[in-house]
Parts: C-alpha cells; sequence; structure tokens
C-alpha cells in the first residue's frame, strides 16, 4: 500500500519531503497510534515569560534577517466561502489580505532598513490563484518567491486503506494536510535553503485571519537572544478557551508540549478543561529560528515528526453517500514537542483577535473593534462585546450580510448581543450592556434605535 501512495505523490510531483511525512501519518493511522497524551504524564506550567516585562532591546537589524510568513491555505468553506478566506472585506472595504499587505508595508516605512522585513504566504492549491490575482494591487511586495505552495495529501479509503479513488472528480482524491505541511513545504520546496542563502535566520509565521498577528520588534528581538529553534506566543486561558488545547511540560525530559483535545481521554477531561491547572492556549503565532530548524530536520531525514490528526470525512464532501474517507493531518504548534529547547511567552488577547464564525466576524467588523496606526484591529479599550447569533440561520457570511445591510449596529459599549431569528439592524442602532432580540414570527423583522440590557421580543 506504500508503494501505491508513493507513486501516487510521485506522480503529482510533490516533494520527497512531504512523502516521508504523509507516509509517517499513515503508518501511525494503521498502526492505530491514538497520539493521546496521558494527564499523568504531563507537569502544568506554573509561569511563562511574559511580553510586557520582556527585558530585550528592540533592534531593528533583525528585521533584515526575517520573513512573516502568512499561513493562506483557507477557503472559510465554513462560512460559505468559495475563495481564500483572506479576501473576505472585514473593515471599511479592506480584506484581511488588504490588513495584511498594510501592516508589512508600515513596518518597511517605519524602519527604513537597507534589507527590509521580507513577506510570504503559504497559499493552498485551492486560494493560490485568487490570492496572486489580488496582490497585483500591491506592487511593492509581489516578488518571485512571495507564495510558499502547500502541499496536497491523497484521501484514504476508509474501507480499504488504499489512496480513494473518484475519477469523476479526480481533484476530490486529495486534500490540504493542515498547516503542520509548513516544515515539509519549507524543506522541500528548496525554499528554506534559499532563505537561509538570503541571510534569513528567522520566521514569524501566523494565521491569515488574526490580524492582531503583526512582527513585534521587541519579541523578535528577545528571540534572537534565545537561540531557541522556536518560540510559541501563548495567551492565558478563559472559561471560553477551556475546550481549545493547552500548553504543558512532559515528566520525563521537561519539553514543552501541546496537547489539544483529540489527545485527551475522556477520564482526562476535567483536568484538560481545569484553566486554573493548565492555564496556556496556543495561539498559533510561531516564531522560528531557520537554521536550527533545518538543522533539526536533518536529524530526522529531512521531515517534522508531528503527531497525527486524522478527520473522518466523505470523499465527495458535498456529497454524504460518497465513500467514506480518512484526511491527514499535522498541526505546526505540535513541532514543539519535536523541537527540543523551543520556549514561549504569554502575549496579551490584542495579539490573538482570530475569525473562525460569523459571531467573530460580526464583532471585527463593527465598533467593539478599531484600526490601530499599524493597521492591526485591536478591541476598543475597556470593550468586553461577545456576539451570539442564532446558529441555524446565521452561520454563512451572507446572512450577517442581510442582518446589517444599513450598516454596523454599535457593539462599543455592549456586554452580550444575543439573536434568535430573522432580524435587521436600521441604520445607527446602538446596543449598550446585556441584549437579546427575538423574532419568533419567521419573517425577517426591523430593529431601529438603542437597546440597553433588554429582551427585545418582536
Amino acid at each position: 500500500i506504500n508503494a501505491e501512495y508513493m507513486g501516487k505523490m510521485q506522480a503529482a510531483q510533490l516533494s520527497e519531503a512531504f512523502i516521508a511525512t504523509f507516509l509517517a501519518c499513515y503508518q501511525d493511522l494503521v498502526d492505530g497510534k491514538t497520539g493521546l497524551i496521558p494527564e499523568d504524564s504531563l507537569q502544568p506550567l506554573a509561569t511563562l515569560p511574559e511580553l510586557s516585562t520582556l527585558t530585550a532591546t528592540p533592534d531593528a537589524q533583525h528585521l533584515g534577517q526575517t520573513v512573516v510568513l502568512k499561513l493562506n491555505g483557507g477557503l472559510g468553506t465554513s462560512m460559505g466561502l468559495e475563495q481564500a478566506k483572506s479576501l473576505l472585506p472585514v473593515k471599511a472595504g479592506n480584506t484581511f489580505l488588504d490588513f495584511i499587505c498594510k501592516q508589512i508595508l508600515h513596518n518597511r516605512q517605519t524602519h527604513q532598513q537597507v534589507h527590509p522585513i521580507k513577506f510570504m504566504l503559504m497559499n493552498s492549491f485551492s486560494t493560490s490563484e485568487d490570492t496572486r490575482a489580488f496582490l497585483v494591487r500591491y506592487p511593492d511586495l509581489l516578488a518571485p518567491d512571495l507564495e510558499l505552495l502547500q502541499n496536497k495529501a491523497p484521501k484514504v479509503d476508509v474501507k480499504t486503506m488504499n489512496p480513494a479513488e473518484w475519477p469523476a472528480s479526480p481533484e476530490l482524491e486529495w486534500c490540504p494536510p493542515g498547516h503542520g505541511d509548513l516544515f515539509a513545504a519549507l524543506m522541500g520546496s528548496g525554499r528554506l535553503d534559499a532563505l537561509l542563502d538570503a541571510g534569513i535566520k528567522y520566521a514569524f509565521v501566523s494565521n491569515s485571519d488574526n490580524l492582531g498577528a503583526t512582527l513585534d520588534l521587541t519579541l523578535l528581538s528577545y528571540f534572537a537572544t534565545t537561540q531557541a529553534p522556536m518560540l510559541m506566543e501563548v495567551c492565558e486561558r478563559t472559561a471560553s478557551d477551556k475546550k481549545g488545547g493547552h500548553l504543558a511540560r512532559l515528566k520525563t525530559d521537561q519539553s514543552l508540549v501541546l496537547r489539544e483535545a483529540a489527545q485527551c481521554a475522556k477520564a482526562d477531561e476535567p483536568m484538560f478543561q481545569d484553566i486554573a491547572k493548565h492555564k496556556f492556549f496556543n495561539t498559533n503565532n510561531l516564531w522560528l529560528n531557520l537554521p536550527l530548524l533545518k538543522q533539526a530536520m536533518l536529524r530526522t531525514n529531512g521531515m517534522m515528526p508531528l503527531p497525527l490528526i486524522c478527520n473522518s470525512k466523505t470523499l465527495d464532501p458535498r456529497d454524504p453517500t460518497s465513500p467514506p474517507v480518512y484526511q491527514l493531518e499535522t498541526a505546526m504548534g505540535a513541532a514543539i514537542a519535536a523541537l527540543h529547547g523551543s520556549t514561549a511567552v504569554v502575549v496579551p488577547r490584542t495579539r490573538f483577535a482570530p475569525v473562525k464564525t460569523c459571531n467573530d466576524l460580526f464583532l471585527l467588523r463593527s465598533d467593539a473593534y478599531h484600526t490601530t496606526p499599524d493597521f492591526r484591529l485591536e478591541l476598543a479599550p475597556g470593550c468586553q462585546a461577545v456576539v451570539e447569533l442564532e446558529p441555524k440561520l446565521y452561520k454563512l457570511v451572507d446572512s450577517i450580510e442581510a442582518l446589517a445591510p444599513n450598516g454596523m449596529p454599535s457593539l462599543v459599549k455592549c456586554k452580550l448581543l444575543r439573536v434568535e431569528g430573522l432580524v435587521e439592524f436600521g441604520a445607527e442602532v446602538v446596543i449598550e450592556g446585556t441584549v437579546t432580540i427575538v423574532n419568533k414570527s419567521g419573517v425577517r423583522k426591523k430593529v431601529e434605535g438603542s437597546l440597553k440590557d433588554t429582551l427585545l421580543e418582536l
């Protein structure tokens, strides 16, 4: 079976680094490896260095040795999008990608280095064309090596464990391999060597839908002094984060490890979700020391050993009667366990503002978030707004545009906005405190004026 997978991937001209990574994941699947990390193997982290108290002196010379790499492989299909998620308008007509480009250009303009900060996007086969067409409007960022192309992984037929086949639409035989593919993509494409040859020592990697993740010069300068192969930005967990992964140390060798929900046994769930015990979660903002990364990967035959994430799907995601398949993925944050000597720093929530749902997008588009001079989106001072839109009605982007066709309501003084039923906000609506709006009629109804600490039944 390995030969079949190897032949399929070689025919698709995938690199040796990726093929080795995929086959290792496939072997884990065949061997029934669960990837579970038992609670009794972990030591909770009591404290970590905090960005606000780092004593490193910001040194702009490091900028010329750094690449900002944005993960841009997602389509946002869960929000009803059929193009790169980063091309979704977020604020004042600007898309995620507009903000990212403006952040990079602002950094270059501010620091005026002889060797300005380098910029790259890791696109997938689904986002490459749209993204490159969009970037024509930023000619200063168009470089021949702007794009790092994510690999594609063969889907696994559940019944036979062979490569899935779908002759009617052969492209459906492949899936994205998760952002853990970053390492195989860098090594297998030759891009890691090219960056090192160009004098690039450091990479700052983050998701394109997190507009709080800009290059912080103090953090870069601190990372340069640590000689760690990797630094992970973490935030303190709150009650709303308790089901997400956390960072800990392995008792055996004191190395850092990231434990995701899927790696937690049922019996360990209460401790996994104990935010007083396991305090820190991964923001997916990562810093890499590229010379040390290459050394580590060469020690493991040019691949990064990462735990398997196995997703059960149907071969055609739009056809529930199509054959069941496994999609094998890895997550880049898990590399903290493989890159010994890695470290972590606690950062404020302002560096973590991802958009995963229409609730997030609705809040980001409102005045609850403002644009900083360096083109970050930050929650307004003192604002604690939370938005809960009825999931069945407001899952897709189109639905929230129908919710606020006259402009966004003001949410800067809102604590919680809950919407149940079909609603349309009028112009200049103001929401303060905790407001619940309910419409059980099945016909869209309009909300006008100001609402404060109230239940409005339409």
